[in-house]
């Protein structure tokens, strides 16, 4: 009985241990988070710029989306918050075509989710422009509208630059959460300090406590 009731205490240590690393107070450079070697440019004015890298068929980045959300509706003024949609090939720029589209025609609160929604819970390609254009029809968007603006000099030229942001910010990587021009975190970051195997939901929770953490440090 005596040994058991050791097993249950170093148990119960190893699991305080975890969360206690799985929920950075003092995050770390190199760690938890990365500093740019070139500070980037912002647009906050006086609120703290935050700019969360994604891609739509990433899975994490689906799964993040809930919580990321949250937390952003929970700073209020205090940043000034965008994504950017980003490519790694080409095949990824209908995709961006598809936010950037949805964001000039007023659409993206509606349907930001639904896209998440699309892809990884009902399973459709939104992979090419025709599969994008259907899918928008499918939503009560007008299908001819939405050519227009998706192919439209607007739209490709955010799309040009949000590669300008991709390189600029050295995004290897999404979901990734850039904070005042000068830091860098993620999930994929964070997860390495905590080790193999921690659970998604940890690295979300670890992930925005960094971040909290960082906007502290842009404040000051």
């Amino acid at each position: 009985m005596r040994f058991i009731k050791h097993l249950l205490a170093a148990a119960s240590l190893g699991l305080f241990a975890f969360a206690a690393g799985a929920s950075p107070s003092s995050p770390v450079n190199g760690v938890d988070y990365r500093v740019l070697e070139k500070a980037q440019q912002t647009e906050g004015g006086k609120k703290t710029e935050v700019i969360e890298f994604f891609w739509y068929s990433c899975p994490h980045c689906n799964l993040l989306e809930p919580s990321l959300e949250a937390w952003v509706k929970k700073q209020g003024d205090r940043i000034n918050f965008k994504r950017v949609p980003i490519a790694f090939r080409d095949s990824f720029v209908p995709q961006q075509k598809l936010y950037y589209t949805l964001e000039a025609m007023g659409k993206l609160d509606a349907l930001h989710a639904k896209v998440f929604r699309a892809i990884h819970i009902e399973r459709q390609p939104l992979d090419t422009d025709a599969q994008i254009n259907a899918w928008a029809v499918k939503q009560g968007v007008d299908g001819k509208q939405f050519a227009n603006v998706y192919n439209s000099f607007g739209v490709q030229t955010k799309v040009q630059r949000a590669t300008q942001l991709q390189n600029a910010y050295q995004v290897d990587g999404v979901p990734m959460i850039a904070i005042d021009g000068r830091f860098i975190t993620s999930p994929s970051i964070v997860g390495k300090g905590l080790g193999r195997g921690t659970p998604e939901n940890v690295l979300h929770e670890s992930t925005l406590r960094v971040m909290d953490w960082l906007l502290t440090q842009s404040a000051k």
